[in-house]
This record gives C-alpha cells, structure tokens and sequence, in this order.
C-alpha cells in the first residue's frame, strides 16, 4: 500500500502547477484525504483536505488560489495551484486515511506519500 504523489516542479511567481497523489494497494477504500507542505525550517502545515464526500478544508494562506479534488474510482487527489507566490515553496506531501485489505478483516491506517517538491522562483 502506498501514495505516490507528482507534478511538483519550478515555476515563475504568478504561474500554476497541478499536484496529483494516487493510493495503491490492497486498499478497500480511501476516507479523508489532503496535502501538505513544509518549507525549509519550518513545520508542516496543513495545504487542503478533503473528504470522501467532497468537503473541502484549506490553509488560510491558499485560500482562493488553490483547489482541491479527489476521484474515489482512482482514489486519487489532486491539488491545482495557482497565482503561486514564493512563499509557496516547499516540499508538498499528500496524505490520505486508508482502509486496507487484510487476510482476515480490514484495518485503518494513515498514509503519508513521498513528497514532491514545488519551487516558485520571484
């Protein structure tokens, strides 16, 4: 079981880059799932969440410029990022809480995909 994020790149100040994070494995369904961030010297932080039904939960510095948005069939999700600022720069972490397969039953776990790194250049 794992999540496999990409997208991440250099872009320009004012310029947008689209994140996606894909869940795989012995998976018997996907509940929440998010992105976050943490920059160089700092702590990680909350990008966006969303849930299984659509709700959608964003950090205040993103609000308006970033959306979110999962495909349960994939269990995918996928973070589009505009207006992107240099502040934005940072390793970017999807996360997701999985029900997972088991020989006998299932069991919750939470999930942590490899991370992908934006840089927004001024």
């Amino acid at each position: 079981v794992q999540l496999q994020a990409s997208g991440g790149g250099l872009v320009q100040a004012g310029g947008s880059l689209r994140l996606s994070c894909e869940a795989s494995g012995s998976i018997v369904l996907v509940d929440d799932m998010g992105w976050y961030r943490q920059a160089p010297g700092k702590e990680r932080e909350l990008v966006a969440t969303i849930t299984r039904s659509g709700r959608t939960n964003y950090g205040d510095s993103v609000k308006g410029r970033f959306t979110v948005s999962r495909d349960n069939a994939k269990n995918t999700v996928s973070l589009q990022m505009n207006n992107l600022k240099p502040d934005d720069t940072a390793v970017y972490y999807c996360n997701g809480g999985l029900v997972i397969r088991q020989a006998i039953g299932a069991r919750q776990s939470d999930q942590w995909g490899q991370g992908t790194e934006v840089t927004v250049s001024s």
